[in-house]
């Protein structure tokens, strides 16, 4: 029997573990939530990537204990290989997927009835379909809702996670067969995704390899996030995605009290003019470009403090930011000058008022007491469509996800996944933000085949496949169909070691 065929016996026999697995994941924040806002989130992953661990080891999905660890940051880190192949040429791939969520929002849940931000599917006869159907992209019909894996993090991506941990597993036990053939595994929990995209590779990338050389090279960053598109296909293959930056605004004025507002300086209302000024330049479409596959370049205000000693007050201080998603050619100096141009900045300064515009340092400590104090600046990505890594998982999709998908799945799937892999790209950001480097700040061997831009940076190629849909994340309702996540476990198992193949 094939390699890909014992892959998709053993996807098949793991489902119900793997649902176990990612149900228990999604619950673990509830015991604690009380006591701990936090629990579950960015800063607050201990207690699921200590559950996962100890799973790790008690289902073999590495070879020894110690193989498993919590690094400085936090992140949950598995390594895993044949330990008789002594291959001096073996691929190194990295497995990513973040085990934080955004916040579980229990009460806005308990709205739609009959499912639970942490325990998932309750009674499905109380849901309420039709905000169901409001709040999210993909929906799964009402007779597969006891086939799917809901709550928080179910599709925005401990479902990811999940599948490495699975996939592992399968690798090790088809080691004979050719499961690990010329291949080295570092599969990664990361944390702190939701609050500083790229956190994760910021420590286990950038400090351990780049810096230290305490983990090998990669070949290939493989991000388990979820890859679904409700307007064309569940379980793409994505090769690109836009970076992202924070550019914070802080106008400060003179406090008065309102009965006298001659008598200060208003961040708030100058600052207001500011942000109606910058809505009406991305209208314009000025200072945007676009990119015919990863997309246009965005810019809105998601986010805003103002500091007043009451509310009948001329305010103190306001600060407010522009969340700006940078596509090819856009770089993170333009995008700042682009606000720093608005007129409404310079009347401001004209009226006495100070101005500053920057990108914001995330001061956030991680669970191990780790600070990132990164600049807020995400760099977009993308891999060549000919690039081996792109070949290797098309294959890889074909000899597991098509072959093994039946008319039953595509009737409870609803035709969502497909027969032939659509390759795409992510509308919003992933770990893969944390990835690029300047070109001067590592050297790397040839064979690695990074991606070097004319911007002067590069990263080791990078693709993705995860159960769980764009369009469904952060909303209230989320789910997954437990095929996906079977699916996407084969696919994971079968492109380390068809990657190594098409790459020798």
């Amino acid at each position: 029997m094939s390699l890909a065929k014992r892959i998709q016996e053993l996807a098949i026999k793991y489902e119900d573990l793997a649902s176990e697995w990612l149900r228990e994941a999604i619950r673990i924040p509830m015991d604690t939530f009380a006591k701990n806002p936090l629990a579950g989130q960015s800063n607050g992953e201990r207690e699921r990537l200590d559950y996962l661990k100890a799973e790790i080891i008690k289902h073999h999905c590495v070879t020894k204990p110690e193989d498993v660890y919590i690094d400085g940051a936090g992140n949950l880190v598995w390594i895993v290989e044949d330990e008789s192949d002594k291959s001096a040429t073996k691929k190194v791939i990295y497995f990513d997927g973040h085990s934080d969520t955004v916040a579980p929002l229990p009460d806005k849940w308990a709205k739609i009835g009959g499912i639970d931000a942490w325990k998932g599917l309750i009674d499905p006869k109380k849901i309420d379909r039709q905000q169901l159907k409001a709040n999210l992209g993909w929906v799964p019909k009402e007779s597969e809702y006891e086939n799917c894996i809901w709550g928080r993090g179910s599709a925005d991506q401990l479902a990811g996670v999940i599948s490495q941990m699975v996939a592992t597993k399968i690798c090790l036990e088809l080691v004979k067969e050719g499961g690990l053939k010329n291949v080295k595994i570092v599969s990664i929990a990361t944390i702190q995704e939701e609050d500083n995209d790229g956190c994760g590779p910021l420590y286990y990338f950038k400090d351990q390899v780049v810096k230290h050389n305490n983990l090998p090279a990669p070949d290939l960053i493989v991000i388990t996030e979820g890859t679904g598109d409700s307007t064309r296909s569940g379980l793409g293959i994505y090769r690109a995605q836009r970076g992202r930056m924070q550019i914070e605004v802080e106008v400060r004025g003179v406090s008065c009290h309102g009965s006298m507002p001659h008598m200060g300086k208003n961040p708030l209302e100058y600052g207001a003019k500011i942000i109606v000024q910058a809505t009406e330049q991305i209208q314009k479409g000025e200072g945007i470009l676009h990119h015919d596959f990863i997309g246009k370049g965005t810019r809105t205000a998601s986010w805003c403090h103002l500091d007043t000693p009451s509310d009948c007050a001329v305010p103190e201080r306001f600060v407010f930011r522009f969340d700006r998603r940078m596509t090819i050619g856009e770089t993170p100096d333009q995008c700042i000058a682009d606000v720093k141009k608005l007129p409404a900045i310079q009347e401001a300064i004209d009226a006495g008022l100070k101005v500053d515009i920057r990108a914001p340092k995330y001061e956030g400590l991680t669970h191990t007491g780790w600070k990132p104090n990164n600049d807020q600046i995400y760099l977009g990505w993308e891999t060549p469509e000919d690039h081996n890594a792109v070949k290797a998982a098309v294959a890889a999709y074909k000899e597991t996800i098509s072959e093994s998908l039946t008319k039953e799945d595509e009737e409870q799937l609803d035709g969502y996944v497909k027969h032939e892999p659509h390759v795409g790209r992510w509308i919003f950001s992933t770990d893969g933000v944390g990835i690029p480097i300047k070109q001067d700040q590592y050297k790397e061997e040839k064979s690695k085949n990074w991606i070097y831009l004319p911007s002067g940076y590069k990263y080791p190629a990078m693709l993705g496949l995860g159960a769980g849909t764009e369009q469904n994340t952060h909303r209230i309702g989320e789910c997954i169909h437990k095929k996906e996540l079977r699916f996407a476990c084969m696919w994971m198992a079968r492109l380390v070691n068809k990657f190594a193949e098409i790459s020798q």
